[in-house]
């Protein structure tokens, strides 16, 4: 069962924070299809935040399709977004390992990590639309 953490000066809001934290924990397989998610309760308990906030995120889920509720039983994981199971490649994790390991050296924290790989994904993500354009070559 996932175990849900709160970073309070993130700026991003906790109900955001928990829809992300099980999305992620789904594409990575940490969660599978079948499993159940904390009750809200037990969310409200571990994190000291309104059960409003906890009912909003996994009513996201459940309509994105990746959690169904069953009313009296809990909330289960519907589907795995891990189809493509790259994230667990040994060697592209190695090279991660490696670069984030590099970076660390170089005095870079979490914040700086987290811009950088954003930074770079939506820079690959507008290569990649370029690149998809008729007529273009990439």
């Amino acid at each position: 069962m996932i175990e849900f953490r709160l970073d309070r000066r993130s700026g991003v809001t906790p109900y955001l924070q928990l829809v992300q934290q099980v999305r992620q924990a789904v594409r990575l397989g940490w969660l599978q299809e079948g499993d159940r998610l904390p009750t809200a309760r037990e969310v409200v308990a571990a994190l000291g935040i309104n059960q409003n906030t906890v009912h909003k995120a996994y009513r996201e889920l459940e309509r994105d399709g990746v959690v169904q509720s069953r009313p009296g039983v809990g909330t289960f994981v519907l589907a795995s977004l891990s189809a493509r199971r790259a994230a667990w490649d040994p060697a592209i994790r190695t090279q991660l390992a490696a670069w984030v390991a590099t970076a660390r050296a170089a005095g870079l924290d979490d914040d700086d990590l987290r811009a950088i790989l954003a930074a770079e994904l939506a820079e690959s993500a507008s290569t990649r639309t370029t690149d998809d354009q008729p007529g273009r070559t990439g």
